[in-house]
């Protein structure tokens, strides 16, 4: 007879200790080393943004100390009413949707060419998945001075070469972030982050059912086909997962912003225009407020992202 068939008042006469508070003894004793971490992290992020929270309600700008009290929602009307901002939020959006889509579109290119068997695939590789692993300040120095600054830099460089090539005398020599400033912080995003997009699709192509590959030759379609009709119906989760949590981190990217063009030229995001709202116009409840609102985008994106995952691992398992 099990522990579960005796009655729970013999148990207790025998000095057995219940079943249920023995499993709850257990799984707090697996948990238990788990605590410190968890309450580590909820002092690092959840505590930091609570503060950030309470804030945004506030009207406190350091340079006005004697007008400080509760603004309500006034911090988040500015936000949505002041053209700066919305222009902030526009350049936002525009810049994260169109490094996302470009980044994808390369990243489903170069992965494509990564599936296939070649000599040195290896190492191809590990050169295309370089650029997302160098810190994001070194990333945006390189593009702005190694590539292009008009005087030394590499674009202007080959630009002279290929014009004496053809027997020019005065080159162009333009200056790139003048003249095309969000193009410039594109490029050096999408540099950046095309690997990461490649990784993911790379793990999709691999994943694909190789019988549905094989059937589809035999019955005589072609490359295109089998891209069309196969490959992409399988990497449209794939492709999800990587569009959302490339969105997230670009939305709030800085870096690039601030190094390439210090948010000129009508490059500003609303990252960039937030630390100047809260380091140069020391206004902390706007900035706050400004805070909140690219946290509830990347808590909404990052929402899809989770449910793309899960439906991912749901399919793997089944």
């Amino acid at each position: 007879m099990t522990a579960r068939t005796i009655p729970a008042p013999a148990r207790r006469l025998a000095g057995a200790a219940p079943a249920g508070g023995a499993s709850r003894a257990a799984r707090w004793a697996r948990r238990a080393p788990l605590l410190p971490a968890l309450l580590f992290l909820i002092v690092v992020t959840q505590v930091p943004f609570a503060a950030t929270l309470v804030i945004s309600f506030l009207r406190w700008n350091a340079l006005d100390p004697t007008h400080r009290g509760f603004a309500g929602l006034d911090n988040y009307a500015t936000v949505v009413t002041d053209p700066n901002l919305r222009s902030a939020m526009l350049t936002t959006a525009v810049l994260t949707a169109s490094v996302v889509l470009v980044s994808l579109v390369l990243g489903l290119g170069v992965a494509l060419l990564l599936d296939r068997p070649f000599r040195g695939r290896p190492v191809v590789r590990t050169m295309f998945i370089a650029p997302f692993l160098i810190v994001p300040v070194a990333a945006a120095l390189l593009w702005k001075h190694v590539l292009y600054n008009p005087e030394y830099g590499l674009f202007n460089g080959v630009l002279t070469a290929v014009w004496h090539a053809f027997g020019g005398t005065r080159p162009p020599q333009p200056d790139w972030i003048s003249t095309m400033p969000k193009i410039a912080v594109e490029a050096a995003l999408i540099w950046q982050w095309t690997p990461f997009m490649m990784l993911i699709l790379l793990a999709g192509l691999q994943s694909r059912p190789t019988d549905a590959v094989e059937a589809a030759r035999i019955d005589g379609a072609s490359a295109w086909q089998i891209f069309r009709y196969v490959t992409l119906p399988h990497l449209r989760q794939y492709l999800e997962l990587a569009a959302l949590l490339g969105s997230i981190y670009i939305v709030q990217n800085f870096d690039a912003v601030f190094t390439i063009t210090s948010g000129g030229l009508g490059t500003a995001n609303l990252p960039y225009t937030i630390y100047q709202t809260f380091y140069q116009a020391h206004d902390y409840g706007q900035a706050s407020a400004s805070g909140v609102i690219v946290v509830a985008a990347s808590i909404v994106i990052a929402t899809f992202a989770l449910r793309v995952v899960s439906s991912l691992l749901r399919k793997e398992y089944q």
